[in-house]
């Protein structure tokens, strides 16, 4: 998957690649002719006494130091200029995936784990791109180019690179290959610690109110421990490796000297061959050594590419149609043809036979006890799963045949938990309609019951919002989420459980007020308390997973035994308050 995705990637900027070969290999090609000019200064100018000889050869010497400085620093810049776009490429890749998921993948992965390889996995894969742009087109050539300049200078000695070249390798393959397990762990528990810090940032009020810091700081000591010791593990190898790659390159250097000693005494060689042949060594051990920082990256990269390439290679349940339907015959309405659902690995279903139908002008509410499908059924609505069996039609389409931009714009969701995204009250409201003016945000904060609280504000609309909603209190952020749906004028309003935060004196003025306001909509309402839906239309009660009763508030209270239950609890609850 390393190597796909590494293609894929770096394809498009062919042009950087291309300033990347050119410069590094000039740099190479410097560094290679350099200890042949001083060898030649060595034994032809200095040996002779020729100082013009010196003089001219050092000046070349000199421009090529120049060229190759420049060339460096050339490829460097296209180098990460490559990475850094890579990297962007890459996280819009994964983010544009992610996007497109329905809550079945999202659950699959986990909020956590999305994060870790939305960021960490794809800088792993940006660090290893700018590392091979650095080092993967100069440390082979300089390399193979040392091995040839070497020989041109000392064939005799060329049984030391035959040695050390290979013990080199093979030290190397042996401490990576141990390596890729740790780094495959490694990631893994990052992604332990990003559920831990998550849930604890998120809760933290929870756990401030157990009095659960102790037990909770130990969690992370925990998590945040385990990736310490799978960092700790690989850095040990990671540690065994370059001394052994400095005792290689000593060794090597130690013989030259000692065997090449004797070969000048006896005049095999110069003194000027014999330090250039002992530069190009260097020079292909460290073209090694700088290719083990490489190698070293390769196995995390990998983990984290095969990371990345699983997200990339998942298909969404919830797919687009190929050949979408556009119109819709009948706007506004909702119909349910013998519905059921299956979550992934479930061994029973959550829905069984839902039918109804909804139409514009009507309020549809759906009332039953915690764990009887409610919520899933409405989230079947705009696609957020799709329905195992039977059909799911809005405006007369089933929804797996809509397009999906006509179906989202024809919808209005207010979600069991309200999610404000940090802004302003104004840019809140605009989330689903851009260009809605003024008029229109007070209008739909005067529905919702919040325009009292947000005039109080300030800076009233441009008020700032906290991620989340945090700067408010759980009514007015309910409330604002109303706003933000009523914004958008849509055809079919969904309110799941979103009058549970509002006192019953503002819940009644909500439900007076939605009654002008959208009476032309098609309303479905799933709640908890029986005085929110008296006055639907219809009323559904659910009991695992099935609808066993259906009518009027009226018709319920002669016919049905689980409605009369809820109700009567509900009553006697408010007797005693």
């Amino acid at each position: 998957m390393l190597w796909k995705l590494l293609v894929t990637s770096v394809a498009p900027y062919k042009s950087l690649l291309w300033g990347v070969l050119v410069f590094q290999l000039s740099q190479s090609i410097a560094n290679l002719y350099l200890p042949g000019l001083n060898a030649d200064v060595i034994d032809n100018g200095v040996a002779t006494g020729d100082t013009a000889y010196i003089w001219r050869v050092g000046s070349i010497m000199l421009g090529l130091a120049f060229v190759q400085a420049g060339c460096a620093i050339a490829g460097v810049y296209f180098g990460a200029k490559l990475a850094m776009r890579v990297g962007r490429d890459v996280r819009a890749r994964v983010f544009g995936r992610v996007g497109t998921f329905s809550e079945n993948e999202v659950q699959h992965f986990g909020a956590p784990s999305l994060i870790t390889r939305s960021t960490n996995d794809v800088q792993q894969v940006q660090m290893l791109v700018l590392m091979s742009a650095t080092l993967l087109v100069s440390a082979p050539f300089m390399a193979i180019g040392g091995v040839i300049m070497a020989l041109q200078q000392d064939v005799g000695l060329s049984w030391i690179m035959v040695v050390a070249i290979p013990v080199l390798l093979a030290g190397i393959g042996a401490v990576i290959s141990r390596m890729v397990p740790h780094f495959r762990r490694m990631q893994r528990r990052i992604d332990q610690v990003n559920k831990v810090l998550r849930e604890q940032l998120t809760g933290v009020r929870v756990v401030r109110a157990f009095v659960r810091e102790p037990e909770e700081t130990a969690r992370f000591a925990k998590a945040n421990a385990d990736v310490t010791e799978s960092a700790l593990l690989a850095g040990r190898l990671m540690a065994v490796m370059f001394p052994f790659v400095m005792v290689v390159m000593n060794l090597g250097s130690v013989a030259v000297l000692w065997l090449g000693a004797s070969r000048v005494e006896s005049g095999q060689t110069g003194v000027g061959a014999l330090t250039a042949f002992l530069t190009y060594l260097i020079q292909i051990l460290m073209s090694v050594m700088m290719a083990t920082f490489l190698f070293v990256m390769v196995p995390r990269a990998a983990v984290a590419a095969d990371r990345i390439g699983e997200v990339l290679e998942t298909e969404s349940t919830v797919r687009p149609p190929a050949q979408p339907i556009m119109g819709m015959p009948t706007p506004g309405t909702v119909q349910m043809r013998g519905v059921g659902f299956w979550y992934p690995g479930a061994e029973q279903p959550v829905l069984s036979e839902i039918s109804f139908t909804a139409k514009p002008g009507t309020m549809t509410a759906i009332i039953g006890s915690t764990g009887a499908g409610k919520t899933t059924l409405l989230n079947l609505i705009p696609r957020l799963y799709d329905a195992t069996v039977g059909q799911v039609l809005v405006g007369g389409v089933d929804v797996r045949e809509l397009d999906m931009d006509a179906l989202w714009s024809s919808i209005g969701l207010v979600p069991q938990k309200p999610y404000l995204f940090a802004g302003t009250v104004a840019s809140t409201l605009r989330y689903g309609k851009p260009d809605a003016t003024e008029e229109e945000l007070w209008e739909a904060l005067t529905v919702s019951q919040a325009r009292g609280f947000v005039e109080a504000m300030p800076a009233q609309l441009d008020t700032a919002v906290s991620q989340g909603g945090t700067t408010v209190s759980g009514g007015q952020r309910q409330r604002l989420s109303i706003a933000r749906a009523l914004v958008r004028s849509p055809q079919i309003l969904l309110f799941d459980d979103s009058f549970s935060a509002l006192d019953t004196a503002t819940d009644a003025r909500l439900r007076a007020a939605l009654r002008t306001a959208v009476a032309d909509a098609t309303v479905i309402v799933v709640a908890q308390r029986v005085s929110s839906i008296m006055e639907a239309d219809q009323i559904l009660v659910m009991e695992d997973g099935r609808i066993i009763d259906r009518g009027t508030h009226a018709e319920l209270l002669e016919t049905s035994e689980t409605y009369q239950e809820i109700v009567s609890t509900q009553l006697r609850a408010e007797e005693v308050a």
